[in-house]
């Protein structure tokens, strides 16, 4: 999925009138700018909704759009649960919170911890 341009600045340089102006050669969507599954702090809580069910947030995520939704359908599956994943978090029906937080850690997120109620 292409990003989303809010103004011309995110463009990047377009036309200098430096004439020793050089252009770097490193694409800007090369460099990996998501953290280490490892060095992430990923915080999971219980949150009560309407009609005294829970379900169990999951937030702290630093990973492309791809990866998140590949982790929930994983965590969706192996928990049989349903859920969704979207703006780096995702919800999961009911209070998994055990469940989830052992999953992430079997996944490679060392900093999962329990967090609110």
């Amino acid at each position: 999925m292409a990003k989303k341009l809010n103004s011309l600045s995110d463009l990047g340089l377009v036309y200098s009138t430096n004439k020793d102006f050089i252009p770097s050669q490193t694409d800007p969507d090369d460099s990996p700018d998501h953290t280490p599954l490892s060095n992430q702090k990923i915080r999971v809580r219980p949150e009560s909704v309407k009609g005294g069910k829970f379900m169990t947030r999951i937030s702290g995520f630093n990973l492309p759009d791809g990866e998140l939704e590949k982790i929930a359908k994983s965590l969706k599956t192996r928990i049989g649960v349903g859920g969704s994943a979207k703006d780096q978090e995702i919800i999961i029906q009911g209070n998994q919170v055990e469940k989830v937080i052992e999953f992430l850690k079997s996944y490679g997120f060392k900093d999962c911890k329990r967090s609110g109620g």
